[in-house]
């Protein structure tokens, strides 16, 4: 990143719906003002590096999934964790999967085109729809959603389920973490990795997102910038490096 950029940014007085992913919904929930920084003044956080071998592990699964799919067929790791479903077929599937484009909603009071890219969608005999999200991960403890990181998970997973919801689609309130684990404890690397693979049921409630748009809307219209969070890493960061060199420009002047 170089600068401040000139695209995607939010315009008080534009009429036009503003488009906001499900990532940048949760950048407001973690920290308003780098939220503002954001998609109000165009200077965006840092960003990560690609986690490689998270895409390949996720693209296999979808190849997986996606054969039982096809065959209008139970996966065996689903039948292990006696979930009666199978894979949801729909000619949109592959919009709903691709970054940037995913399944939308224009939600008329926020004038917000709310998107988010899913990795699956199951259906059960009742005809609900239950979304699916792929996580990898490398760890010898056991794998649970309680950790404090782990709260957005369940927060992508109920924007999704809104999503759903709100194009029409019969929606189940549990969804599921399909966690691929890379095992640590072999005696040898052998060119390759080997995994333990669960599902990790979640019931959740997405009562939260239409007043969090609300929210997110009068955070953006307004000419102020709101507070940072006191533990948002970037705002930490950013209010050292100003004081450090506030101390570097007094000690020059002297």
């Amino acid at each position: 990143m170089n600068g401040t950029r000139s695209k995607n940014i939010f315009d008080p007085a534009a009429k036009k719906p503003f488009k906001l992913s499900r990532s940048k919904i949760e950048d407001f929930l973690r920290c308003p003002l780098c939220f503002y920084l954001d998609r109000r003044l165009g200077v965006a956080q840092p960003p990560g590096f690609p986690f490689t071998l998270n895409n390949a592990v996720d693209r296999l699964l979808k190849k997986e999934f996606d054969i039982h799919r096809a065959g209008k067929t139970t996966h065996p790791l689903m039948k292990h964790y006696g979930i009666d479903a199978v894979p949801f077929q729909h000619p949109d599937l592959s919009k709903w999967r691709e970054n940037f484009i995913g399944i939308r909603y224009h939600h008329a009071p926020a004038n917000f085109i709310v998107t988010g890219a899913i990795d699956d969608v199951w259906v059960n005999k009742k005809g609900e729809l239950m979304i699916v999200d792929y996580k990898a991960t490398s760890t010898e403890s056991p794998i649970t959603l309680d950790a404090e990181y782990r709260q957005g998970y369940k927060r992508q997973m109920e924007i999704y389920q809104w999503l759903f919801r709100k194009n029409g689609f019969t929606v189940s309130d549990t969804g599921y973490f399909v966690y691929v684990n890379a095992l640590k404890d072999k005696a040898a690397f052998d060119g390759k990795l080997e995994f333990d693979v669960q599902i990790l049921s979640y019931t959740g409630s997405d009562a939260w997102v239409k007043k969090t748009l609300s929210l997110a809307r009068k955070c953006l219209m307004s000419d102020t910038p709101p507070k940072g969070t006191p533990d948002c890493d970037f705002c930490n960061y950013r209010a050292a490096a100003q004081k450090a060199l506030g101390v570097v420009s007094r000690k020059k002047n002297r």
